[in-house]
């Protein structure tokens, strides 16, 4: 029997490609259950929309619930080493930028 039970993530400023190119996607539907497409008794669904302008086109994914995992770890190591590397960046420049502006005025 299927739940039909969808969380709902909104989005911001986020985009995603479909079949007829780049779109501004604002929501993603989640659940757990019967895929349409993937070979499983139950899938992790992922819809992305955009539902500011109808949620008429879509990007779907349906992963293993062992995949799901993986992604969510993926995700969040990517996230931890983006931030990290980019706070070093943004650090390193403003304290470029800190001695430029003392060094002019100098």
């Amino acid at each position: 029997m299927c739940s039909y039970i969808v969380m709902q993530a909104k989005l911001t400023e986020s985009s995603g490609k479909g079949p007829k190119g780049w779109m501004r996607i604002d929501t993603a539907n989640v659940y757990f259950d019967h895929p349409v497409h993937a070979p499983l008794d139950h899938a992790l669904g992922i819809d992305f929309t955009n539902e500011a302008e109808g949620g008429r086109e879509r990007i779907a994914v349906e992963l293993s619930a062992e995949s799901a995992r993986e992604l969510i770890k993926q995700i969040e190591a990517a996230l931890a080493n983006g931030e990290r590397e980019h706070a070093i960046a943004v650090a390193a420049n403003k304290a470029a930028a800190e001695t430029e502006a003392c060094e002019f005025l100098t």
